[in-house]
């Protein structure tokens, strides 16, 4: 195979590698994972402080990083630090003591920089395979197929990581002399991932990069990165419709995002048992199936400042439909809320991946994921002062009710404000990156 038919199958390549990197079977029993080896609940915020910490600090350098190395060289890092990440929580030991805590900290910490590291390059990489003649059209399909990939490996890990966790569940189809502990049991959506991980190193490896990188030292490479990174800020926050387009996209990821965090706790106050949480995750895996085609059909018929009404429109609707949680049939717009994030991460790929430039396209990316995860640490630290508060409202006494209620006015004002604002922007500059 010669280099242009492998340039070519790259973005089916990134398809594969970003469904079997995203879809982990320990998602919906991830909490109780950490807890059930033996680390307390203080513990376990503190892990995820240190994932936090380490997408915050390496997000940027790592997409700059992917401009100027490679990007292909930098998926490949991530999947071994995937690799890695699942090797520390095999090897934790339970009830392990403090080398339990420092193989869980270092998971959280690999957890991290593997993210930020895939993070943009994936896509930028996919980007820049395609035909520059038909570059745009292409990327919406290779995008809606990404996703709905994605969505059948949400499902699959969401229903399959619960059932391999429970020892009963496994114990029932195997014959009584293999039946295996709950020490062992719990281990086996961790080994699954690790068959991922080793799955999407292998895919990398058969990437092949676009576009041909001078070959630097790391100094060097850190120096370009850096400088990059400042270069791309800039222009990310001094061009007035790419300025907004993040905004407004981070103003409903913020609040949405947030909700999908604290989502289990409003099921249990609405009343739903705990086992059907994994079933829900995987009816919105399905749903997301079918969002990439009607935010296609969206993107292609209206501009990227439309899309973005119309997402806050819906987000609009969900939050206020789940702010009775007096019955399960606050689920249905508990669900619509959550679906709004697939539409709205299509629109903001479409958007920033057409106004950016491919030298810089993976620092744009990762600049946009940047401050994505500012907004929603520093709405949920919001939220949480909201609850602690636990303010009156009309509508009862439940500190968490009362937060949902009080979120409403607040999405409502500032994603009004930021749409007319991105509408007056529009109008001045006389066109949409979008169009």
């Amino acid at each position: 195979m010669n280099r242009a038919e492998s340039i070519e199958r790259n973005p089916m390549r990134y398809v594969w590698f970003t469904a079997l990197y995203n879809a982990r079977a320990y998602y919906p029993i991830l909490a109780i994972l950490f807890l059930d080896l033996g680390l307390t609940l203080d513990q376990y915020v503190l892990l995820n402080f240190v994932w936090a910490a380490s997408i915050f600090l390496f997000e940027v350098p790592s997409g700059a990083l992917a401009d100027t190395l490679g990007r292909k060289n930098l998926l490949v890092t991530a999947s071994i630090l995937m690799i890695a990440e699942m090797s520390c929580l095999l090897l934790a030991p339970k009830d392990g003591g403090w080398l339990l805590v420092g193989l869980c900290i270092a998971n959280r910490f690999l957890s991290g920089l593997s993210e930020a590291t895939a993070s943009g390059a994936d896509e930028a990489l996919a980007y820049d395979s395609l035909p520059e003649t038909e570059r745009e059209t292409a990327w919406d399909k290779i995008l809606a197929t990404s996703m709905r990939y994605r969505s059948v490996g949400f499902v699959v890990a969401m229903i399959l990581g619960g059932l391999l966790y429970d020892p009963s569940f496994i114990n029932q189809l195997l014959p009584e002399k293999l039946h295996l502990s709950a020490t062992l049991a719990h281990r086996l959506p961790i080994g699954l991932v690790l068959i991922q991980a080793i799955a999407c190193l292998c895919i990398t490896l058969r990437m092949v990069e676009p576009s041909i990188h001078h070959s630097e030292g790391i100094s060097k490479a850190c120096r370009n990165a850096v400088k990059l990174t400042l270069q791309t800020a800039k222009w990310v926050f001094t061009t007035p419709t790419t300025r907004m387009i993040i905004i407004i996209g981070l103003s409903i990821d913020a609040v949405v995002r947030n909700f999908a965090t604290i989502n289990s706790s409003y099921y249990r106050m609405i009343h739903l048992p705990e086992w059907t949480y994994g079933f829900i995750g995987a009816a919105l895996g399905l749903l997301g199936y079918v969002v990439p085609t009607i935010a296609e059909k969206l993107n292609q018929r209206y501009s990227t400042l439309s899309n973005l009404g119309i997402i806050s429109c819906i987000a609009l609707i969900g939050l206020i439909g789940i702010v009775s949680a007096n019955t399960i049939w606050c689920l249905l717009p508990a669900m619509l809320l959550m679906t709004t994030l697939g539409y709205l991460s299509f629109t903001m790929s479409r958007a920033l991946n057409r106004a950016t430039d491919s030298s810089k396209r993976a620092t744009v990316l990762s600049v946009k994921g940047l401050a994505f995860n500012l907004a929603y640490g520093s709405f949920g630290l919001g939220f949480s002062l909201l609850l602690a508060a636990n303010p009156p409202s009309p509508i009862g006494n439940n500190s968490l009710q009362n937060a949902l209620f009080w979120q409403v006015p607040f999405f409502s004002l500032i994603t009004t404000i930021l749409t007319l604002r991105g509408k007056t922007i529009l109008m001045k500059h006389g066109h949409d990156t979008n169009q």
